[in-house]
């Protein structure tokens, strides 16, 4: 049977902090869906279109990756798609409480899905898209944080809002 993993995020916008989980997730696993969550909680730049688009241009050369979008319970996304772990992101201690508690509900909610936690590579674990959206709109220099493609879009979005 395929190993099968969820990786989820709002993904605004795909930073190269989330490209090294997703990287390194595809190592691992046989196929991994990058699912663009919609969260009401939070108020987008991109939308989510327009987030999918850019994470599949970003992975295009990792075969193993598919890109979707989901809004409801991820656990219910999980098993829609036949996947037994959800695969998340730490960068640090003061993540760990946040996705402990995620972990927990989805584990009661289903447990028949396992969540994985990878540590991100040092030198993204100071990263958000927060703070490079942050950067973007006050025309910081953002080159080594997001991909070329991302970059552009993000000074696309911040000069036509001005």
């Amino acid at each position: 049977m395929a190993s099968i993993a969820v990786c989820p995020g709002s993904f605004d916008p795909i930073t190269y902090g989330h490209l090294d989980i997703i990287r390194r997730g595809a190592k691992v696993f046989d196929k991994v869906y990058v699912v663009v969550l919609n969260n009401s909680a939070k108020n987008p730049l991109f939308t989510v279109q327009e987030r999918i688009s850019l994470i599949q241009e970003v992975t295009k050369d990792i075969p193993n990756v598919l890109v979707d979008q989901f809004s409801g319970l991820l656990v219910d996304y999980a098993k829609s798609v036949n996947a037994t772990a959800i695969l998340r992101g730490l960068r640090a201690v003061s993540d760990f409480e946040y996705e402990m508690q995620i972990t927990s509900m989805n584990r009661f909610l289903n447990d028949h899905v396992e969540t994985f936690f990878m540590m991100t590579n040092n030198q993204y674990s100071f990263l958000s898209s927060s703070i490079v959206k942050e950067a973007a709109k006050y025309h910081g220099n953002i080159k080594e944080l997001v991909p070329p493609v991302v970059e552009k879009e993000l000074l696309r979005k911040y000069n036509e809002n001005k």
